[in-house]
């Protein structure tokens, strides 16, 4: 990856604070999402999130692009399916399964995506866990149903399958697929591969938008609601998939799957932060299980790095 400034050189081999940075900022969207979520149809929503997303990045791309179009010809078909699982789908059947079901059922099936990695991985091809990133999930793991139960565990005895967790239950091994698919991601510039799969999720999105308006979808545009476009379009979009590509490109999948768990510990704490809620003792727990746990999934990889010369930037 060739970076557009030297001083981000280090950044971009550094995968563990990449992948923490893409933790946070889509902590942040569902912050920001739950913070305006009267004023967008989860759809509509999703189509300006990545319209505007591609907006931002193709001006920076169009060179990159222009240099590696027999390569995206080439590899049209892969390039299509990782769109459609990364950007038109994933975040648009996120917001359409909070319609039908709670914030804490999204928050722990979303919890699983480590697993449905793995899963989908081994699928493909034929790679297995190791011991320390499965204790490293389960680790993790209980930390998040500790955050998201607030520490009282027999609210988890009460939660039911309804259509919405059916259709997260679908969305994470949709992302899962997203994510496996970057071991053999084309050769392609990282602004390529961010603007063609970003560009043409954005574009397949648009049916769905349009019969959306037609069924009385709806857009309330105020201060609040542009704020939460500008945010939603450039961090949790275009510099988390950067820092998510790149993370994935340095240790894998697998290594990079424990960092989903981060998602909820972030967003506990945006949410004292920006919606008043109140930091407890629950969160104190799950945060250190899902930090042990992360850095248990991490810590083989990370001696490994000791010896082995680190990726150079492409």
């Amino acid at each position: 990856m060739r970076v557009l400034f030297a001083p981000l050189r280090w950044l971009f081999d550094q995968p563990y604070l990449l992948l923490t940075l893409t933790s946070l900022f889509w902590a942040g969207n569902a912050v920001v999402a739950r913070a305006v979520i009267d004023d967008f149809s989860p759809i509509l929503f999703a189509q300006l999130r990545w319209g505007g997303a591609a907006l931002l990045i193709l001006p920076f791309a169009m060179k990159a692009l222009r240099a590696d179009w027999p390569v995206i010809q080439r590899h049209l078909g892969v390039l299509t399916l990782m769109a459609l699982c990364g950007i038109t789908l994933f975040n648009t059947l996120l917001y359409w399964a909070l319609e039908y079901t709670t914030a804490l059922n999204v928050v722990l099936l979303q919890a699983t995506t480590p697993l449905a990695i793995a899963f989908v991985v081994f699928m493909l091809f034929r790679e297995r866990l190791t011991f320390g990133q499965l204790a490293g999930i389960v680790v993790s793991l209980i930390g998040v149903v500790v955050i998201v139960s607030r520490g009282q565990l027999q609210v988890l005895a009460h939660l039911r399958l309804n259509p919405g967790d059916v259709i997260m239950l679908i969305d994470v091994v949709i992302y899962a697929t997203y994510s496996a698919l970057l071991k053999r991601r084309p050769p392609l510039h990282w602004l390529s591969f961010l603007a063609i799969t970003i560009g043409w999720g954005a574009i397949m999105l648009l049916p769905a938008s349009a019969l959306d308006l037609l069924r009385g979808g709806h857009i309330d545009i105020n201060a609040a609601s542009l704020a939460a476009l500008f945010y939603v379009a450039v961090f949790p979009s275009v510099l988390a998939y950067i820092c998510f590509n790149r993370g994935v490109d340095l240790i894998g999948p697998n290594r990079a799957g424990p960092f989903f768990h981060l998602v909820p510990f972030f967003g506990a704490i945006l949410a004292v932060f920006a919606l008043g809620e109140t930091f407890t003792y629950a969160h104190a727990f799950g945060g250190v299980c899902i930090l042990g746990g992360v850095f248990l999934a991490s810590r083989r990889q990370r001696l490994k790095n000791r010896v082995e010369p680190e990726r150079s930037l492409s």
